[in-house]
This record gives C-alpha cells, sequence and structure tokens, in this order.
C-alpha cells in the first residue's frame, strides 16, 4: 500500500490491547471495527469502536482465533488492515500471509519474518550468522536422546531443553545433571507437542543467575531502524512477566548503546519490517540472544513512557509504507518507567478469578498511566488470560518512579474480585527489587521462601 493513512482498521484482539489500539486509531482519524466473542459483547473496546463484529462463542479457537470469521468481518465492514495485536494470531504467518491475500494490510512484519522468528531454532541460527550472540548450545533440533547426551557433554550442565516452536514458558525444562536429563528431554517434548503440535526441542546452556533483557526495535520498509534502549523483563514466575522497567538498572550507558546498535543493525540486514523486540539473557557483562518477538510487546508501554514516542501509532505508520520521521539520534531516553502486570488471580495461589467488577478506582497524577478495559460492573470472563490491567508509572529517577509507584498501587481499587495488586505491593518494597539487584529466578525464590 502506498503510504497514506487507513480509513477503516479492524483489531482482531480484545481487552486492554484492543482498547489501546482503538485509542492510537482514533488519534489518527482511522474508523475502528472490534470483532469479539459473545463473553465480550460488553467489552469497553467494543463499547467505544465505530463498527464492532461478534465473531463467535466464548472459546478462543471459535473467536479469536477463528481465522475466516475475522476476514469475514474484514470484508463486511470494509476494513483496509487488520492489527493483530497481542497473543492470539498475532505472530501467526498463515494469518499474516492470508489477510494480505484477501486485500487487507497485515499491521504488521512480514509472514516470512514471522515464520522465521517462530521457529527458534531457525532465529538462533540466522542472528547468530548476523553476528548476534547466543548461548552455547545445538546446532538445530534434538532428534534422539542419544544426540541429547552429546550435546549435554559438549556444552555442560546445567542444560535448558526447550520447545522450538514455543513460547511463554511452555516445553521448557532444566536438566541439572545427566541423570535429570533422560526425564527433562521427555517432559520437553511431550509439552511440546501438546502446546505446539510440534515436539521439537532443541537444548542450551542454563544461565545460573541472568537478566532478561530486551531491546524495543522499529523499522520501515525503506531500510530505517532505530531502537528504543532496552526493558528489564526479570521479574518472572514461571517464565510469565510480572513487572518490567525501562531502562534496566545493570546496565550502563555503553552497554545499552551497544546492545541496542546490534540488534538494529540485525534486523536491518534482513530487511524487517514493524516493531519487533529482541529478547536476551545478561549474565557477567555479557549478552545472549534468546528469541525476537515479531509482534507489539505488553510492555510496549515503558518504552513509549522513556522515550515520549507512540509505538502503535507508529506501527500503524509504517504499515500503510511510511518512512520514519526519524533516525537514531532524535530518541532520547528519559527518567525511569516500570509496569505492573495486574492479573485476576489470587495474590498467593494465583488461582484464576474471574467475575464481575464491583467498584473500580485507577490511580492519577503526574506520571501515571494505566492500561485497562476495566469499568464498574464489568464481568470478567474465563476464558482468556488472567492480565486485566497494566499501570505504568515514570519518574525522572527510577527512585522517584518508585515511589510514585508505591503511591499508585495503594491507589488502585478493583473490587468483586481477587486480583495481584497486594502481589506488588509486598514486591517492591523487597530491599533487592529497591536496590535493582534481582534475576529472572528472583521472584519463584521469594515465593518458595528462599529469599
Amino acid at each position: 500500500m502506498a503510504a497514506g493513512l487507513f480509513e477503516k482498521v479492524l483489531i482482531a484482539n480484545r481487552g486492554e490491547i484492543a482498547l489501546r489500539i482503538h485509542r492510537a486509531c482514533r488519534e489518527m482519524g482511522i474508523h475502528t471495527v472490534a470483532v469479539h466473542s459473545t463473553a465480550d459483547a460488553d467489552a469497553m473496546h467494543v463499547r467505544l469502536a465505530d463498527e464492532s463484529v461478534c465473531i463467535g462463542p466464548p472459546s478462543a479457537r471459535e473467536s479469536y482465533l477463528n481465522i475466516p470469521a475475522i476476514l469475514s468481518a474484514a470484508t463486511i465492514t470494509g476494513a483496509d488492515a487488520i492489527h493483530p495485536g497481542i497473543g492470539f494470531l498475532a505472530e501467526n504467518a498463515q494469518f499474516a500471509e492470508m489477510v494480505e491475500e484477501h486485500g487487507f494490510t497485515f499491521i504488521g512484519p512480514t509472514p516470512e519474518h514471522i515464520r522465521m522468528m517462530g521457529d527458534k531454532v531457525v532465529a538462533k541460527k540466522t542472528v547468530l550468522e548476523l553476528g548476534l550472540p547466543v548461548v552455547p548450545g545445538s546446532d538445530g533440533a534434538i532428534t534422539s536422546f542419544e544426540e541429547a547426551e552429546a550435546v549435554a557433554r559438549q556444552i555442560g550442565y546445567p542444560i535448558l531443553i526447550k520447545a522450538a516452536a514455543g513460547g511463554g514458558g511452555r516445553g521448557m525444562k532444566v536438566a541439572r545433571n545427566p541423570e535429570s536429563l533422560r526425564d527433562a528431554y521427555q517432559l520437553a517434548r511431550g509439552e511440546a507437542r501438546a502446546a505446539f503440535g510440534n515436539d521439537e526441542v532443541y537444548m542450551e546452556r542454563y544461565l545460573v543467575r541472568p537478566r532478561h533483557i530486551e531491546i524495543q526495535l522499529l523499522a520501515d520498509s525503506h531500510g530505517n531502524v532505530v531502537h528504543f534502549g532496552e526493558r528489564d523483563c526479570s521479574i518472572q514466575r514461571r517464565h510469565q512477566k510480572v513487572i518490567e522497567e525501562a531502562p534496566s538498572p545493570a546496565l550502563n550507558a555503553s552497554q545499552r548503546d551497544s546492545i541496542g546498535r546490534l540488534a538494529a543493525d540485525t534486523v536491518r540486514q534482513f530487511g524487517y519490517r514493524g516493531v519487533g523486540t529482541m529478547e536476551f539473557l545478561f549474565e557477567d557483562g555479557q549478552f545472549f540472544f534468546i528469541e525476537m518477538n515479531t509482534r507489539l510487546q505488553v510492555e510496549h508501554t515503558i518504552s513509549e513512557m522513556i522515550t515520549g514516542i507512540d509505538l502503535v501509532r507508529e506501527q500503524i505508520r509504517v504499515a500503510t509504507g511510511a518512512p520514519l520521521g526519524y533516525d537514531q539520534s532524535d530518541i532520547r531516553i528519559q527518567g525511569h518507567s516500570i509496569e505492573c502486570r495486574i492479573n485476576a488471580e489470587h495474590p498467593e495461589t494465583f488461582a484464576p478469578s474471574p467475575g464481575r467488577i464491583d467498584g473500580y478506582h485507577a490511580p492519577g497524577g503526574l506520571g501515571i498511566r494505566v492500561d485497562s478495559a476495566l469499568y464498574d460492573g464489568y464481568r470478567v470472563p474465563s476464558h482468556y488470560d488472567s492480565l486485566i490491567a497494566k499501570l505504568v508509572v515514570h519518574g525522572a529517577s527510577r527512585n522517584e518512579c518508585l515511589m510514585r509507584l508505591r503511591r499508585a498501587l495503594e491507589e488502585f481499587v478493583i473490587g468483586g474480585i481477587e486480583t495481584t495488586i497486594p502481589l506488588h505491593n509486598r514486591l517492591i518494597v523487597q530491599r533487592d527489587f529497591i536496590n535493582g539487584d534481582y534475576d529472572i529466578h528472583w521472584l519463584e525464590n521469594l515465593l518458595a521462601g528462599k529469599r
């Protein structure tokens, strides 16, 4: 499509991210189409969109993953483009292909790049050839237990076994010694088969105390690429991010500039287009590439807060064929930002807690942002991800940001269901967190009473 704004965008997602995309479109003068399941008929993005289409029953498979229904909705509403949001079909190369084949613009990267980075083995080989450091591991998929034993002897224990088509921590097992390798290998393959329909796994060295550092990237179709600094996503439970902050308290300016430029140069070499995030493990001053997400990230908010750039707006612009309106020197990191993911879960057992919202008050004031589709009386359905709000705080310094975050959490009221707000209240006063001294195992150790 030639450069020029879309007239109408269909948002193929739900919840807070659908509302986030709707807001960006409206500020650009673009009409929106909301698609929804019967469980989401009263969702906020459905209420606010210019048009809405019900695409199926509550089951995600029959609604938000129902490609024919989504394409039909785009056809009958006359949409120009489809924004996949986060999750569901956002990294489905077949969906991206079908969107384009039906005459719509897919607001995201090419199907080729989605497919390339979706296969973790292929992604690792690709970036290694382009000069990115990777964690020592197998050259490709492991096809037998005997091969797994040989690779383990070569790179040393502990070993991490990961699903080649994986994500979100599924199909991922640790073998700390030769005796535990067989069980870990079989369990990882079984989980990968159940979760992704593909039991291929690969192996890499298990780092003991790494940070999870990711680089936010944006590329246009004219060869221009910029990065927006890094995010530290090390506060995790079961490989799911809980708190993210930007910039990372573990990196200095030289490290930040080096890994940012390296990531940007890499995606420039393979002609990437759109927003994307390169994820790394960082330990003892070294970065190791682990994967690239070819979509918007949940935590894109903190990169926006420290740079002042609307990433969803830019994502839509480059999808039209427009070039970036700035280069790397124009992007300045100012202050510090932290995001807390608020889930509809019990703060101690993490059991899901769907239900009706009985009382809702979002915190406010300078430097406070709440991305949420909640409202008083809304019923949180039981069929989808438990993320219900993102509390995003910005301050001139990390200390100011922490104090503002503490105040904002105290103000945040979500009644009628259990939420993880009490967990966040507990985490942000821990001395290790205040000092920025944590790694990807810190939260689980804390919850297990090991800290």
